[in-house]
């Protein structure tokens, strides 16, 4: 498939081309087609339905705010509308404050708020420092390291981990439940193995669960454990798909921030060598990798609650609204030369953690733990690059994120 050279005579996206590496390849290019020519673009998004693609930076803020749309379809939906779930595990893990609106996103979000304040986040440095210094110790003899398996995977991994009070041998069985969370698909044998994973996910919750009532610790999960046994703040199923929300959250952004910017820098041995010479400027390096290959790519669904006009095209009620941050990202008439990797690019206004509402509750963790990594691996290893040429490099057929399946570096 090659949505962007077909886009002449295709008029909807389905939800597996959006899903495609096809698709990720040319995404850059067919967005900058449609903020031009078709801001809101067609989607067929199977059993959810009909669907809208947003692409330009104003349409997104104006969206993101939007009261019209609901994360709860439930506020949508009516008893007789209501679909049937797609996975039989959905229930269980789809209770979080990301498919909440207010006031039940406010009751959820107060509850862990607190464990990701700016004092608390700084309280986390050293720990973060060390595991970063931890994980090039092992590879560094090597001279070489993919940075995806090695670095970006396990640092944010290890760190969500100790707030959550989950055992860190337990770790690489996130990276398989996470995958298959984020997976939009609904093909019948995707969904069939998806599902059986997300059951895995949720017998491990159980028994974590069980074993935090019996040994209560000063973490996370048992906080929110003591929250669900007051009986009017968390509901059972909220208790499992909060600490779902904060596993696959906690590291998923993290992993595609550490690795884009790393990515991002590779390409643009101008941008590294600056950086390099500069170190003052990582936090606006920061930001900019954040803009320019956005680790969320499109946002998670908002279903319409009443109809509304936009662009001149109604949108009617229970259609699904699906907003693309790297699109937003890249209009040009809010960030001029949007498609250049400039380091010191002034007014950053990108939208990479979201907007309103659902703005993302570990954006400061995440901005810590990027420049920690970043910060160390480019001290530790002043001489890194990428082997291989860097079309070799592949972005993942994924629906919700912008990731690499891997960054080979030498040293």
């Amino acid at each position: 498939m090659n949505v962007f050279k077909r886009k002449k005579s295709v008029t909807i996206l389905t939800e597996s081309q959006l899903s495609s590496r096809a698709f990720k390849d040319e995404a850059y290019e067919f967005y900058k087609e449609v903020r031009k020519s078709q801001p809101l673009y067609p989607l067929s998004l199977g059993a959810l339905g009909k669907g809208w693609l947003i692409s330009r930076y104003d349409d997104a803020i104006y969206l993101l705010k939007n009261e019209k749309l609901k994360k709860n379809y439930e506020n949508v939906f009516t008893a007789k509308e209501k679909r049937p779930a797609l996975l039989k595990n959905e229930e269980s893990l789809t209770k979080h404050m990301l498919n909440s609106d207010p006031p039940d996103h406010n009751r959820l979000r107060t509850l862990v708020q607190k464990a990701f304040t700016h004092r608390m986040i700084l309280q986390l440095e050293d720990k973060i420092q060390h595991i970063a210094d931890s994980l090039l110790d092992k590879v560094q003899p090597n001279k070489f390291m993919n940075l995806v398996d090695d670095y970006a995977f396990p640092l944010p991994i290890i760190v969500i981990s100790e707030m959550l009070g989950i055992p860190l041998e337990d770790r690489q069985k996130f990276r398989v439940w996470s995958q298959a969370i984020i997976d939009f698909s609904d093909a019948p044998e995707r969904l069939q193995e998806n599902d059986h994973l997300l059951g895995e996910f949720v017998e491990y919750l159980e028994s974590l669960v069980r074993k935090k009532r019996r040994e209560p610790a000063g973490d996370l999960i048992s906080a929110l454990i003591q929250a669900e046994s007051e009986g009017t703040q968390l509901s059972t199923e909220e208790l499992y798909s909060m600490i779902m929300l904060l596993i696959v959250a906690g590291h998923e952004t993290t992993v595609n921030l550490i690795t884009n910017m790393t990515y991002a820098l590779m390409c643009h041995g101008d941008q590294f060598e600056k950086l390099r010479q500069q170190p003052d400027l990582m936090n606006s390096a920061i930001e900019e990798a954040l803009r320019f290959h956005s680790p969320v790519e499109l946002t998670t669904i908002r279903w319409t609650a009443e109809p509304f006009i936009l662009h001149g095209q109604e949108i009617k009620r229970k259609d699904v609204i699906i907003i693309s941050l790297a699109s937003a990202n890249r209009d040009e008439k809010i960030f001029p030369n949007a498609d250049i990797f400039d380091i010191e690019r002034k007014n950053n206004r990108h939208i990479a953690f979201g907007h309103g509402n659902h703005f993302c509750l570990g954006a400061q963790l995440a901005r810590l733990e990027a420049k920690i990594a970043i910060s160390t691996l480019l001290r530790r290893c002043p001489n890194i690059q990428l082997k291989g040429e860097k079309e070799q490099m592949k972005w993942k057929g994924n629906f919700l994120m912008r990731a690499l399946e891997e960054l080979p570096l030498s040293f």
